[in-house]
C-alpha cells in the first residue's frame, strides 16, 4: 500500500513541475493542428478572444505551462497557466463541466459509466473527434492497473465538447474550442505531459466535504482513496 501511495503522489507531481522542449515535429503542434478543419475554425474563432482574457488578468500569451482540475460533485473544470517552471500558477479560468456520468469514486471497470478520479495527463489531441473535439486522458493509469478489473479497467476517456457522456468530461462546444486551443499551445511549446486531476470533489467546501464523508462513511477503502486524492488537492493549494 505505502508503494501505492507513492506511485499516486508521484503522478501527482511529475506533470506538474517537469521542464518543457520545445515541440520536435516537422512543423509546430500548433500548425499541424490547424490543418484540421474544426481546429483551424476553433483558432479563427476564439484565440484574439483568449489572447484579450490572458490580458485582462495579465497573463503572457500564450501559456507554455498548463494544469487541469476538474471536480466531479461540484461540476467544474479548472485552467491553471504559467510561463515558466518556477513560477506559480495562476487560475485562468473556471468551466461548467455540464454532464455527469456515474457517481462519485473511481473508475474501475469497463462500462461502469464512472468518470475516472486520480492523476492523469493529456496523451491524446483528436480534431475529427465523435464529440466535436476531444483530449484524452492515459486512463488507465499506473494505480487504475493495479486497482482495476485486470481484464477489463476500461479507457478511452476524454474530455470532449458536445455535452454529453458515458464517462468522460464533457464541455460544450464553445468550452473545448477554447480548451483545446490553451492545450496546443502549452504543446507546442513543449509541455508534453499537460496534467489533468480528478477529484470527486473540491475540499474547500463544504456542502461538497458532508456529502462525500456521507458517501465513504460505511467504505473504508474508497475513504482511503479520497483522503489521498484529498492531500494531493491540499498540497498543490499550498505550494
Amino acid at each position: 500500500m505505502k508503494n501505492l501511495t507513492r506511485i499516486l503522489f508521484l503522478s501527482f507531481l511529475l506533470p506538474l513541475f517537469a521542464g518543457a522542449q520545445p515541440y520536435k515535429g516537422g512543423t509546430s503542434f500548433i500548425e499541424y493542428q490547424r490543418t484540421f478543419p474544426r481546429p483551424e475554425e476553433s483558432f479563427r474563432k476564439k484565440e484574439d478572444t483568449l489572447r484579450k482574457q490572458f490580458a485582462e488578468k495579465k497573463l503572457s500569451w500564450p501559456a507554455k505551462y498548463m494544469y487541469i482540475r476538474s471536480f466531479k460533485y461540484d461540476s467544474k473544470l479548472e485552467v491553471w497557466v504559467k510561463n515558466d517552471v518556477k513560477d506559480t500558477y495562476k487560475l485562468f479560468k473556471t468551466y461548467k463541466v455540464c454532464a455527469l456520468a456515474g457517481s462519485l469514486g473511481p473508475k474501475r471497470l469497463e462500462g461502469d459509466y464512472q468518470v475516472p478520479e486520480g492523476f492523469y495527463y493529456i496523451n491524446e489531441f483528436n480534431p475529427r473527434s465523435s464529440y466535436y473535439l476531444s483530449l484524452g486522458l492515459n486512463y488507465p493509469n499506473l494505480s487504475d492497473l493495479v486497482l482495476s478489473d485486470s481484464l477489463r479497467p476500461g479507457g478511452d476517456i476524454y474530455i470532449h465538447g458536445s455535452c454529453v457522456t458515458v464517462g468522460c468530461i464533457p464541455l460544450t462546444d464553445q468550452q473545448i474550442d477554447e480548451l483545446y486551443i490553451l492545450a496546443a499551445h502549452a504543446k507546442s511549446q513543449g509541455q508534453d505531459y499537460i496534467p489533468v486531476h480528478i477529484f470527486p470533489i473540491r475540499y474547500d467546501v463544504p456542502k461538497s466535504i458532508n456529502y462525500l464523508a456521507n458517501l465513504t462513511k460505511d467504505d473504508p477503502s474508497l475513504k482511503r482513496f479520497t483522503d489521498r486524492l484529498e492531500d494531493a488537492f491540499d498540497y498543490f493549494e499550498k505550494k
